[in-house]
């Protein structure tokens, strides 16, 4: 998330006066219809994959995994100079495809050749993991949206609107959260949230800039569910206290603990949490 996010701080301070922290915190609530299914399966994170293999994350490999084996899957969206939406996670093409470009500084064709970590794999456009997915398992998309809010919610919108399988979105920005309560309120929207600490990685593949005391402050805290209402909380659950994750429980929406990456962590939160985020599917056994 961009420092510079318009007003982001001001308003949520200023509103903070106003509602008070219950207020900005409250959810939307859903039926249990429409969001059974963010509970009922751990999530494969950026798909069943192996970066040392075959099927590395966000790829065609990792998501026909998932597919195969009926896990639901999680994958992050970005938009290139040409307004493609692409499936990747870094900003920087840097530790995947090895050159330090971003990717909204180029066009999809500069880098759609280009394979991943040594597979045969290749970033994939989002049209072709619907297609690939067909509607087999549910998808949690989350947005990287960096600069103006609209570009990438709305093209991300337009192929999704007309998608038949479940599906809901997610974004660690609560303004692009926002965005589909205000232009699709039909979607199924979640908050992310966690610590915000910068660490080494983010830096190096991310670009990312430590956020300010106070923006970490609201943001932590999910003071901007007021604009966002989402209808779910998807929480890190490294160097996160448990009290703070029971209390989330407390707003009444699912809640959704990210990354699981090992057994020990899996123990830990299985039962603070009502459904996990995974980065190896066979931690539940």
């Amino acid at each position: 998330m961009k420092k510079s996010t318009i007003g982001m701080g001001l308003l949520g301070l200023g509103a903070s006066a106003v509602l008070g922290r219950k207020q900005l915190r409250k959810p939307e609530k859903l039926s249990d219809e429409k969001t059974r299914w963010l509970t009922e399966k751990i999530i494969a994170h950026r798909g069943i994959h192996n970066n040392g293999g075959n099927a590395p994350e966000n790829t065609l490999a990792a998501f026909q995994k998932a597919v195969e084996k009926n896990y639901p899957i999680e994958l992050d969206v970005r938009l290139t100079r040409d307004k493609k939406v692409v499936v990747i996670h870094d900003k920087k093409l840097k530790r995947l495809l090895g050159y330090d470009e971003e990717v909204q500084d180029l066009n999809f064709s500069d880098f759609k050749d280009k394979t991943i970590l040594g597979s045969d794999q290749r970033v994939p456009l989002f049209r072709e993991v619907l297609e690939l997915v067909d509607g087999k398992v549910p998808i949690l998309v989350e947005i990287k949206s960096h600069g103006a809010i609209g570009p990438l919610e709305k093209r991300l919108y337009d192929l999704l609107k007309h998608y038949k399988g479940a599906y809901a979105i997610q974004s660690f920005n609560p303004f692009s959260v926002k965005w589909f309560h205000d232009h699709a309120g039909e979607v199924v929207r979640g908050q992310l949230s966690g610590n915000f600490q910068i660490n080494e990685y983010e830096k190096a593949y991310q670009g990312a800039e430590e956020l300010p005391v106070y923006q970490k402050f609201l943001l932590k805290n999910l003071m901007f569910n007021f604009l966002s209402r989402p209808n779910f909380i998807a929480y890190e659950i490294q160097d996160t206290e448990h009290a703070r994750l029971i209390k989330i429980q407390k707003l009444g929406v699912p809640l959704l603990g990210w990354t699981v990456k090992n057994r020990i962590e899996y123990l830990e939160v299985k039962d603070l949490c009502d459904n996990l985020i995974v980065d190896d599917v066979t931690l539940v056994f």
